[in-house]
């Protein structure tokens, strides 16, 4: 994939580029979600602005986060190997930070009753669900211990991939990320409840316009908004490829700027 109009980088990534040099930084598994919901006819995304504290801080993005060695729920799709391009191990890893990422930052949770494929979970706002979110944060429990304690299991099946990504060579932290898409699951509601954003809000693509992102965000949502609904998404993600990593090249440019070309 290539794009024909290279984006600009700002002041803060061009110095990063035209002062690297040596090893590049290895790269971590990271997952990030894209959560929709209806809006009339079309549908809305749910964007976060990270904490100038935080990686990529001031910067606008979705749910996600790199993977944790105990990201490893049993899926019901058996099909993430091929999907994500990775060995079945490394692919549950990354479906399960996905679903991991996304309770932690919004409180929205893929899962449904055992034995009940078909069914989600509803309102997981109470005190008690609460806990049980702070506690995976803070890695005091695992995802897979807490649906086998309530019961439940994974619901992958309202994951869809979308894209995949790597950073560049010169950023000193990177990351093999792969992109999702999902529904907001009927009866549940998106929070702030991460401590690690200063905005957190739905809003349409095209109200996205003037947001600052990295571009594989940007990228992400310029693709979303060439359809009108929900259903039509979920319709298209079954034909992208998430098994081939975008990985952006970096042109020093003359006049002290430097350009990066999506391939």
């Amino acid at each position: 994939m290539t794009d024909p109009t290279p984006v600009r980088l700002p002041p803060a990534m061009v110095k990063r580029a035209r002062e690297f040099s040596g090893d590049p930084a290895p790269v971590r598994d990271a997952a990030t979600v894209v959560l929709l919901r209806p809006a009339g006819a079309s549908f809305e995304l749910y964007v976060l602005k990270r904490a100038k504290t935080m990686a990529f801080g001031g910067l606008y993005a979705f749910p996600g986060g790199g993977v944790d060695p105990s990201d490893r729920p049993e899926p019901l799709r058996t099909d993430w190997p091929d999907r994500l391009g990775v060995p079945a191990g490394r692919a549950h890893a990354v479906v399960g930070a996905a679903v991991r990422e996304l309770f932690e930052e919004t409180g929205v949770l893929l899962a449904g009753p055992a034995g009940q494929p078909d069914r989600t979970l509803s309102d997981v706002s109470t005190p008690d669900w609460e806990a049980d979110r702070a506690a995976v944060a803070a890695r005091e429990l695992t995802l897979d211990e807490l649906l086998r304690r309530r019961g439940l299991r994974l619901r992958d099946d309202l994951l869809f991939p979308w894209a995949r990504w790597v950073t560049p060579e010169f950023e000193p932290k990177r990351y093999d990320t792969w992109f999702f898409v999902s529904l907001l699951p009927e009866g549940q509601s998106a929070r702030d409840v991460s401590g690690e954003v200063t905005e957190a809000t739905w809003a349409t693509a095209s109200t996205t316009a003037g947001l600052p992102m990295l571009p594989p965000t940007r990228r992400t949502v310029d693709s979303l908004s060439a359809y009108g609904e929900m259903a039509q998404i979920v319709a298209a993600a079954s034909r992208r490829d998430a098994a081939t990593p975008v990985m952006p090249r970096v042109e020093l440019t003359d006049d002290g700027g430097a350009l990066l070309h999506i391939q």
